[in-house]
This record gives structure tokens, C-alpha cells and sequence, in this order.
């Protein structure tokens, strides 16, 4: 569904990525990793179509994200579910409000929904923290809801940007299991990490391939 060709992004006239070319098949499993500052955060904002490239192409489903007026981005975008490093959520609203939030914007019914909420919740082991606002919550937990959030509209493919880099071990391992479950479901995955201890740990649970990006180049490791 993702494909970038050539792609670059420049800010303010400087090049940060230039000629990437990337294609993420139905049902892959990738890691990217690199430096900090090498736009490993623009990379993935290419693919879901936040950022446009001032070079080349990045095409979602065949077309060109350039080419997409605003209604058509968001329609494809629904396809695509995202977990941000900071995971944002509205504090007011319990986990299980904010986690129903993209079917509010999608005009979903959230009541009829109510049964595929309770069982999301439960699958990342948040059922009994349902009715908790989100100060409540632990880093790992807050993850999770994020994960849960980002998934669900039942998107094809799940991008995550430093997902575990603000939790421990154990909570890492847990996410990196859900992330495993969804690939084996036929989701598509790219995960942004610097934690090459949890790539390592992955080749017991996924098969995924390492990208490495540095210098504003993109390169391609061996097979976990």
C-alpha cells in the first residue's frame, strides 16, 4: 500500500532525505533504526502522508500523495494507523473515549461498536483500566492505549514511532508481542526504534527486515 520512489524532504531549503526508495508489502514486518536527527520521524510522516515529499514520490495505494486533496488523504489515512512517540490523549476523557476517538471523527457509530471497544481493550490488557484518564496511567499502559487507538478503524497498516521508548523492558516486550500478533493477522508493520536490544528480541516472535537510515540515506539489513 506504501511505496516511495525517489522520495526527499527538504526544510527550509535543506535536505534532510533524498532518493529513498521503499516498498512495504502486504503483511511485512520492518524495523528502522538510525541516529538520532537522521528523520527517521519524517520518514514515517512520508508514509502515512503528513509530510509531502518536496522530491519524488510517495504513493498510498498507487497514488501520489501530492495529488490528494485533503478529503481524499484522510479517507486513505483511515487505512493507516499510527502510534506517535508522544501518544497524545484528551485528559478529561477516559481511555475508553479517547480510544473510540477515530470512530467519533469517522462518523462510526461508538455504541454500536461498544462490544469490538471492550474486546480492543481487553486485548491489550486495559479492560480493567477502561474508565481511567490517561494521567492515570503508566507509560506502558499509556502505549498500549495508543496501540489500541491507532488500530481501531482496522487499519492495514500500523506505523510506530519509538513505541517503547519511554517504557521498561517488561512493557516493551509486551508491545512488541501485540505488534507480532497484528503482523501474523496480515497487517503491515514499521516500527522507528533505537533499541536494538527489542530488534534482537524480535527474531524469536516476527520475521521483519532492519532499515537503517543515516545521512539521508536509506538502506536495507538482512532478514530478522
Amino acid at each position: 500500500m506504501i511505496e516511495l520512489q525517489g522520495a526527499g524532504y527538504s526544510y527550509g531549503g535543506a535536505g534532510l532525505l533524498a532518493g529513498l526508495d521503499l516498498g512495504l508489502a502486504q503483511g511485512s514486518f520492518h524495523f528502522l533504526t538510525g541516529p538520532s536527527g537522521a528523520g527517521k520521524t519524517t520518514l514515517l510522516k512520508l508514509c502515512y502522508g503528513d509530510l509531502k515529499p518536496t522530491s519524488g514520490q510517495v504513493l498510498l495505494d498507487g497514488r501520489d500523495t501530492r495529488s490528494l486533496e485533503r478529503d481524499g488523504l484522510a479517507r486513505m489515512r483511515r487505512r493507516i494507523g499510527v502510534v506517535h512517540q508522544d501518544c497524545q490523549f484528551i485528559d478529561h476523557l477516559s481511555i475508553r473515549e479517547n480510544v473510540a476517538l477515530p470512530l467519533m471523527v469517522a462518523g462510526r457509530d461508538v455504541a454500536a461498536e461498544a462490544v469490538n471497544l471492550a474486546q480492543l481493550l481487553g486485548w491489550v490488557g486495559l479492560a480493567p483500566r477502561a474508565d481511567a484518564l490517561p494521567p492515570q496511567l503508566s507509560g506502558g499502559e499509556r502505549q498500549r492505549a495508543a496501540l489500541a487507538r491507532a488500530i481501531i478503524m482496522d487499519p492495514e497498516v500500523i506505523i510506530a514511532d519509538e513505541p517503547t521508548g519511554n517504557i521498561d523492558w517488561e512493557m516493551s516486550q509486551r508491545l512488541l508481542t501485540l505488534l507480532a500478533e497484528l503482523n501474523r493477522m496480515g497487517k503491515t508493520v514499521l516500527v522507528a526504534t533505537h533499541d536494538l536490544a527489542l530488534i534482537r528480541a524480535a527474531k524469536s516472535q516476527v520475521s521483519a527486515r532492519v532499515l537503517r537510515l543515516a545521512n539521508g540515506v536509506l538502506s536495507s539489513g538482512a532478514e530478522l
